[in-house]
C-alpha cells in the first residue's frame, strides 16, 4: 500500500464502469475482487506457508540444510505477516472502501503489503545469487560460513525492507474524503506540487532499486543456466585449487545427472516467475500510475493526461496489486525446487498421511534417512564421483561421494 495524494479530477463520464467519486479516482471493480481474492489469499497463505514452517522445522532437526533454510524460513515468515493483515483488507473492500478502524491498525496492516512485497524480492534475490555461487563457485561457497553468512543477509534485508516503511508507519494512514468515507492509504492531498513531485521521487525511486534487482536475479539465473547446460556428462572440469606443497591440482567435477539438472533449472525459472508474474507488471505501471494520480500541475511529473487515460493506468494497477499478492502462495512453489531435501519430506509427509499415520521428527528423519540409504545402495562404485572439500588445516582434499 502506498501513500498516494488525493486528485481532482474532471466530472466522471457515467457511462464508465469505473468511475470517479468526487475528488478521488477510483475503480469500482476492486471492491468485489479485492474482497473476493484476498480471502482465498488469506486462506491458502495460512496454510502453505504453516506447511513450509512444519517442514523446515523438521529439515532443521535433521540437519539437512543450512543457508537456504534461513532465507526460506524469513520469507515464510514476510508472507505470514502479509496473510495475517489480509482479513482487514477484505472486510475494507467489502465497505466499498471504507476503514472502521483504528489509523494505527491502518498504518500496520498497510506497510505489512510494502514489507512483504520487498522481503520476498529481496529474499528471492538473496536465493538466487546463493544459488549462482554454489554451482558457479563451490571452492569459495564452500570455505565461507554458510551459517553466519545467511544470518546476516537476513538481518540486512529485514533492516533495509522496515527501515524503508518507517515513513509510512510513522505518518498518518486514513483520511475522510468528501464522501464521508475513510479510506486507508488512499486519497491523500497535496497542497503543492513540490509534494507531489516529492511522492513521485519516493515511488521511481523504488522502482529503480527493483529494476537493478530484477536485472541481478536475471543475470544470476541465466549464468546458472549456462554453466548447467555446457557442463556435458562425464566431463571433467572442476576448479583450480592449491595444496600445501605449492601443486595446483584440478578437481575432477562431472557433470550433475540429467534428472537434477532439470530440476535446478525448474528452480530458476520458478524464480524468475515469481518476479515475472508476481512484481514485475506492478512495478512496470508503477510509474506512470502514480503521475496519472498525482495529476502535477507544472514543473516535473506534469504529463495532462485526460480522464480516460487516468483511468485505463488506474485499472491497470488494480489488477497489478492482485498479482503481487500471489507471490504469498507461490513462494512455496520455488521452496521444492530450491532443495532435493526440502521435496523428499513432503513426498514423506504425503505418504503418512494418505496412510493415515501419525507424523514425527523421528519419523521424517528415519524415512529420509533410509531414503537415502537406498539411494547409496543401489549405485555402483562408477557412480560415485570425487569430490573436493577444504579441511581444517587449510588444504584441499578430495573424498568419494555420490552426485547431487
Amino acid at each position: 500500500m502506498t501513500i498516494i495524494p488525493e486528485v481532482k479530477p474532471p466530472p466522471p463520464d457515467v457511462t464508465n464502469s469505473s468511475a470517479v467519486h468526487g475528488d478521488f479516482l477510483d475503480s469500482e471493480f476492486r471492491y468485489s475482487l479485492f474482497s473476493t481474492f484476498y480471502g482465498i489469499i488469506f486462506i491458502l497463505g495460512i496454510l502453505a506457508n504453516c506447511y513450509v514452517l512444519f517442514v523446515l522445522q523438521r529439515i532443521r532437526e535433521a540437519k539437512a540444510i543450512g543457508e537456504i533454510r534461513i532465507y526460506m524460513a524469513n520469507l515464510t515468515i514476510a508472507d505470514l505477516l502479509f496473510t495475517c493483515a489480509l482479513p482487514f483488507w477484505v472486510d475494507y473492500y467489502s465497505r466499498h472502501g471504507d476503514w472502521i478502524y483504528p489509523d494505527f491498525l491502518c498504518r500496520v496492516t498497510g506497510s505489512m503489503f510494502f514489507i512483504n512485497t520487498y522481503c520476498a524480492i529481496l529474499f528471492l534475490c538473496a536465493i538466487s545469487v546463493n544459488r549462482y555461487w554454489a554451482i558457479t563457485r563451490p571452492l569459495s561457497a564452500a570455505a565461507s560460513d554458510r551459517w553466519q553468512r545467511g544470518a546476516i543477509v537476513s538481518f540486512t534485508i529485514w533492516a533495509v525492507t522496515l527501515g524503508m516503511a518507517v515513513p509510512q508507519l510513522l505518518s498518518p494512514g486514513s483520511h475522510m474524503d468528501e464522501q464521508n468515507v475513510t479510506r486507508c492509504f488512499e486519497g491523500y492531498h497535496r497542497e503543492s506540487d513540490e509534494e507531489k513531485q516529492g511522492v513521485a521521487l519516493t515511488h521511481f525511486g523504488i522502482i529503480a532499486i527493483f529494476f537493478v534487482v530484477f536485472f541481478l536475479v536475471v543475470v544470476c539465473n541465466l549464468l546458472i543456466a549456462r554453466t548447467l547446460l555446457l557442463r556435458p556428462p562425464g566431463a571433467r572440469c572442476g576448479p583450480v585449487a592449491s595444496t600445501a606443497a605449492g601443486k595446483s591440482l584440478r578437481a575432477p567435477a562431472s557433470a550433475k545427472p540429467r534428472g537434477v539438472k532439470r530440476r535446478a533449472l525448474q528452480m530458476l525459472c520458478a524464480v524468475v516467475g515469481v518476479f515475472v508474474l508476481c512484481f514485475l507488471p506492478h512495478h512496470v505501471i508503477q510509474g506512470p500510475w502514480t503521475l496519472a494520480v498525482l495529476e502535477i500541475g507544472q514543473g516535473w511529473g506534469s504529463v495532462g493526461w485526460d480522464l480516460e487515460t487516468r483511468q485505463a493506468l488506474n485499472d491497470a494497477h488494480q489488477i497489478t496489486l492482485l498479482l503481487m499478492g500471489l507471490n504469498c502462495i507461490l513462494d512455496p512453489v520455488v521452496y521444492c525446487f530450491a532443495t532435493r531435501k526440502f521435496r523428499r519430506f513432503i513426498f514423506a509427509h504425503m505418504k503418512k498421511v494418505a496412510k493415515g499415520e501419525a507424523c514425527s521428527s523421528q519419523t521424517f528423519t528415519s524415512q529420509v534417512s533410509s531414503q537415502e540409504s537406498r539411494n547409496h545402495s543401489q549405485r555402483s562404485p562408477g557412480d560415485m564421483q570425487p569430490m573436493q572439500t577444504l579441511g581444517n588445516d587449510g588444504q584441499i582434499h578430495f573424498i568419494r561421494t555420490e552426485p547431487r
